[in-house]
């Protein structure tokens, strides 16, 4: 499934399609909105940004089209007079001044009025997003030191969407790696300047994925694989599907467990486990 940086770059493509633009022709497979469709017609598409994995399309008026597509969901973006070549089933469509942007596949959407979002049974359980809510380092340590949090291992803590919005199981990964942090430290347990530490690397390896499209590896290293002809899965994270594979730092094999059933990629020497000392 798609973590918050794709989620968000799937946003940006569908506002750069509407946004500004009037809409034209409103199209929608579910019957209750389908109702709703020529309310909407004549209204600008405002802005197109996302909360976690969760799409909102804003628009004029105070209204927002929640979308979240799941396993199988996509946004096509085309002119609205040629039809996407896709074996998909159409749920939305928008056509704003000739543009259009067609969802697929995708089966939870609904209206809101913007004032009342806060009361949407999936937005109303996120944490903050890490990408459209400018979330500080500050703010980020603060959140990782409530009592709601600190006293859980950062291995299914960083999958909760309660604590960040965005967070999937290969960005899951990654931050761990990048901030040297074993899956089972709590937060709680962290001297201060590792709490920074970890921090940024939330904030850093998110902001990388999105900025690189999905790209979460440090350059030099991405470099060296791709010399050795290395595929992208491979050259593209640090340690996420990458067991068995010498670790970038210490050459220490990768390994592979599970930690909140899903699959979490870690060096045992870089990532020791709290109440480790390191081999010599």
């Amino acid at each position: 499934m798609p973590e918050g940086p794709e989620i968000r770059r799937a946003a940006d493509r569908v506002h750069k399609q509407l946004a500004g633009r009037r809409l034209e022709h409103v199209w929608f497979y579910f019957p209750d909105l389908a109702k709703e469709a020529a309310s909407l017609i004549g209204r600008e598409v405002s802005a197109v940004d996302s909360w976690g994995k969760a799409l909102l399309t804003r628009f004029e008026g105070g209204r927002v089209l929640y979308s979240h597509n799941q396993l199988y969901g996509v946004w096509k973006l085309h002119d609205a007079e040629r039809e996407p070549d896709t074996g998909r089933s159409l749920r939305v469509r928008l056509v704003a001044e000739g543009r259009a942007a067609s969802l697929y596949s995708a089966s939870d959407v609904s209206l809101w009025e913007e004032s009342r979002l806060g009361e949407h049974p999936f937005l109303s359980r996120l944490g903050p997003d890490l990408l459209t809510h400018g979330v500080t380092v500050e703010q980020a340590i603060s959140r990782l030191q409530t009592a709601r949090f600190r006293r859980r291992g950062l291995g299914g803590l960083l999958l909760d969407q309660a604590l960040f919005a965005g967070i999937g199981n290969y960005l899951r990964s990654e931050i761990l790696f990048f901030a040297g942090l074993h899956y089972k430290t709590k937060p709680g347990d962290l001297e201060e300047v590792v709490l920074a530490r970890l921090a940024r690397a939330i904030l850093e390896v998110t902001r990388q994925a999105y900025d690189q499209a999905g790209v979460t590896n440090r350059p030099d290293w991405a470099a060296a694989d791709r010399r050795l002809g290395a595929p992208r899965r491979r050259w593209r994270f640090a340690v996420f599907e990458r067991d068995g594979l010498p670790c970038h730092v210490c050459g220490t094999p990768i390994e592979r467990t599970s930690v909140a059933s899903r699959r979490l990629y870690y060096c045992s020497r870089c990532q020791l486990q709290p109440g480790s000392t390191p081999s010599t």
